[in-house]
């Protein structure tokens, strides 16, 4: 079994363990709901959701996965399942892409934040200022950090990375109204080789009963399988638009989804009768794409 560790991002951007002035760093908007707030049990939890997640055959190295993002008990062991397949390549991994729906505050494109670090219980992420100029020119992207300030979308899927990559930068991007051709654009842009991994995060269907949120979901794992992009509503995917960017952008490498795992809350931890579902997939760079 292997050993998770803590990774030492913070470190690496704070070397003397002072405080930064916090007008530079995101802190935690959903620690204590989402997941736990006290740093041991969360690198607990998620190295238990971890060491209990299916292994998936290999098939080359996982450029790109995409994971749930409801709270832990919800969806911790279907997001586990899209990260534990990282542990073949953690230590090439030095750049992370998140990107997913913003839920709370609505605007025009992809927003980028101006901040320097993300925060969570288990340390800080410096973000890649460096790639986040990259993309700021791009059609639809902007800069404003209060689409980001409550998300939940990405922060919960970085403890996950803490755990299992030694070191690593974040580039955080929230969609909100846009193209599905922009978000393949500024994907383009950041896909780099085996040291930028793309997370892309989003749950499926929401508040259907159990039997007909299967049929749902099966109709769009499917349609993420085939790279039908095209296809995807709404009402399949809170983070429809990120999904169909990257199956735009992975088709055109070549690059097939391989499904890690589906179900809903209804399986994971509530009642039938209005359940959201999440499913975890990878998509395998082989070297030639």
């Amino acid at each position: 079994m292997m050993r998770y560790h803590l990774g030492i991002s913070s470190e690496m951007s704070n070397p003397m363990g002072t405080r930064i002035d916090d007008r530079t760093t995101r802190p935690p908007a959903v620690a204590g709901q989402f997941y736990p707030a006290d740093p041991d049990r969360l690198r607990a939890e998620v190295s238990m959701l971890l060491a209990a997640a299916p292994r998936a055959a290999p098939s080359g190295r996982p450029k790109a996965i995409l994971a749930p993002h409801a709270g832990y008990r919800h969806s911790g062991q279907i997001a586990a399942a899209a990260f534990a397949t990282l542990e073949g390549s953690a230590k090439s991994i030095e750049r992370v892409v998140l990107i997913g729906p913003a839920h709370y505050v609505p605007f025009r494109g992809i927003a980028l934040p101006a901040v320097e670090a993300f925060e969570t219980p288990l340390g800080r992420v410096p973000l890649d200022r460096n790639a986040l100029a990259a993309i700021a020119e791009l059609p639809g992207v902007r800069t404003a950090d209060a689409p980001h300030a409550p998300e939940h979308a990405l922060e919960v899927e970085l403890p996950f990375l803490q755990v299992l990559l030694p070191r690593f930068t974040a580039v955080p991007l929230l969609v909100g109204e846009a193209r599905p051709e922009e978000v393949a654009a500024v994907l383009d842009r950041l896909w780099g080789g085996s040291e930028t991994l793309i997370v892309v995060s989003s749950d499926l269907s929401h508040f259907l009963d159990y039997e007909t949120a299967q049929r749902r979901d099966a109709g769009t794992a499917a349609a993420i399988e085939r790279g039908a992009w095209a296809g995807l509503g709404p009402g399949d995917a809170c983070g429809y638009l990120s999904i169909a960017g990257l199956l735009i952008h992975t088709t055109r490498r070549g690059l097939k989804a391989q499904r890690l795992a589906l179900c809903n809350s209804g399986d994971t931890s509530g009642t039938r009768d209005r359940v959201v579902d999440y499913g975890a997939w990878r998509f395998a760079d082989d070297g030639h794409s």
